[in-house]
C-alpha cells in the first residue's frame, strides 16, 4: 500500500496523472471517498495521463463515460445511483472491464460481487484539521 498526502486540488491532480500514465489495458481503478473528496479531480488527471484532453466530468446519472481518444480506452463509472447489480449487465459492463481499456470506477463498493479479483483500490480520504485542501490517499493492489 502506498500513502500519498496532497495539500491542494492541483497535487490530487498530479497524482492522478502519474497514475493515468502508468495505467495498463485492462487495469481497473476503484475510487472510494466521500462526495467532495476530489474524486473528479483525480479523475480528470488520470484521463490527461492517458492523452485525454476532452472534458471529464463525473457521469452519475449515466452511470458509465467513455473516453477514446487517448492512449488507451478510459471508461468512467459512477454506480452511486445504481439501483441493482443487474443494471450493470445491461449497460455491457463485461466488455469494459475485460477489454484494453482502462476502467476507473467510483463507489465500486455497490458492485463488489461482480469486481475482478485483481483491481487497484484508491481512497481519498479528508482531514480537516489539516486544512480544507489537504487529502490523504491510499493506492493498494488487490
Amino acid at each position: 500500500m502506498m500513502v500519498y498526502e496532497t495539500w491542494k486540488p492541483e497535487d490530487t491532480y498530479e497524482l492522478g496523472r502519474k497514475m493515468g500514465q502508468e495505467a495498463v489495458p485492462g487495469q481497473i481503478v476503484c475510487l472510494n471517498g466521500d462526495l467532495g473528496v476530489g474524486k473528479t479531480v483525480f479523475t480528470q488527471g488520470f484521463a490527461q495521463g492517458l492523452g485525454i484532453d476532452e472534458p471529464v466530468n463525473s457521469p452519475t446519472f449515466t452511470i458509465v463515460q467513455q473516453y477514446d481518444e487517448g492512449r488507451l480506452p478510459l471508461y468512467h463509472f459512477d454506480v452511486y445511483r445504481i439501483g441493482d447489480i443487474s443494471e450493470m449487465d445491461e449497460i455491457g459492463y463485461e466488455d469494459c472491464f475485460f477489454g484494453e481499456g482502462v476502467c476507473l470506477i467510483e463507489w465500486s463498493g455497490l458492485i463488489r460481487d461482480i469486481l475482478p479479483d485483481h483491481v487497484t483500490q484508491v481512497t481519498i480520504e479528508k482531514d480537516l484539521e489539516k486544512g480544507f485542501d489537504y487529502r490523504r490517499i491510499l493506492v493498494e493492489e488487490n
